[in-house]
């Protein structure tokens, strides 16, 4: 299975996260080398997430980054 770089930013409407594939990888060190070159050439300006995703296809890649995740629960103990 591929490995699939997007950027991400947010819509307007905050519901739907606009994705642009970036590259495609074999490998999950060329993958991560990308990433990191990416991220470091990247504004600070700019709103937007480089993400890699491990999937079948682009389809699949496309769907676990559009998932809503919520927020995980800090217990007072992990503070």
């Amino acid at each position: 299975m591929p490995y699939y770089v997007y950027r991400m930013t947010d819509s307007a409407a905050g519901f739907v996260k606009n994705l642009e594939l970036l590259g495609t990888f074999d490998d999950y060190r060329s993958s991560k080398q990308f990433t990191k070159k990416t991220r470091s050439e990247m504004d600070g300006s700019v709103a937007a997430q480089i993400k890699v995703m491990f999937a079948d296809n682009e389809l699949s890649a496309e769907e676990q980054l559009q998932e809503k995740r919520e927020k995980p629960i800090t217990m007072e103990w992990e503070k």
